[in-house]
């Protein structure tokens, strides 16, 4: 496979892995609790990888005609990122783990360990996938009005 072949949505796999990872600061500071959640860093670092995305695919409006699919692409593969990066500094980031509880709390730490993880993890896939998806209707919008402007 080269990544540096164009795929069905107009961008190389290089770019989109790329552009995915300009969220991985993020989640590593807010994991390992580096800078303040509600502080003007933290939210630079949620805003500007999407907004840089964005701003990428647009740029590539001859490569790209439907800016909606590439930009879903690169959150999912933020997405993956995050989940991956939480996994690795889960034991970091939490002084006790995140337990289950109601009918789960009975099970063996194991079980616990397992499911709270998957889900953690298929939550981060989800959650990526939605930030690009967002993302891409912004784009469509914005590349819709400055194509009628253009014709106009």
């Amino acid at each position: 496979m080269n990544i540096q072949r164009r795929n069905n949505n107009g961008l190389p796999m290089l770019s989109i892995i790329l552009l995915a990872l300009l969220g991985v600061p993020r989640v590593i500071a807010h994991d390992l609790q580096w800078v303040d959640p509600h502080g003007i860093i933290n939210r630079l670092l949620v805003f500007i990888p999407p907004i840089v995305w964005i701003l990428y695919v647009l740029g590539k409006r001859h490569h790209v005609q439907y800016p909606f699919l590439p930009l879903m692409a690169i959150g999912a593969v933020y997405g993956l990122f995050l989940g991956i990066t939480h996994q690795l500094l889960w034991n970091m980031a939490f002084e006790t783990p995140p337990a289950l509880g109601g009918n789960l709390a009975d099970l063996p730490a194991a079980a616990n360990s397992f499911l709270t993880r998957t889900f953690a993890f298929i939550s981060s896939i989800v959650t990526g996938t939605v930030v690009g998806s967002v993302c891409g209707i912004a784009a469509t919008l914005l590349h819709t009005l400055v194509k009628g402007k253009l014709r106009g």
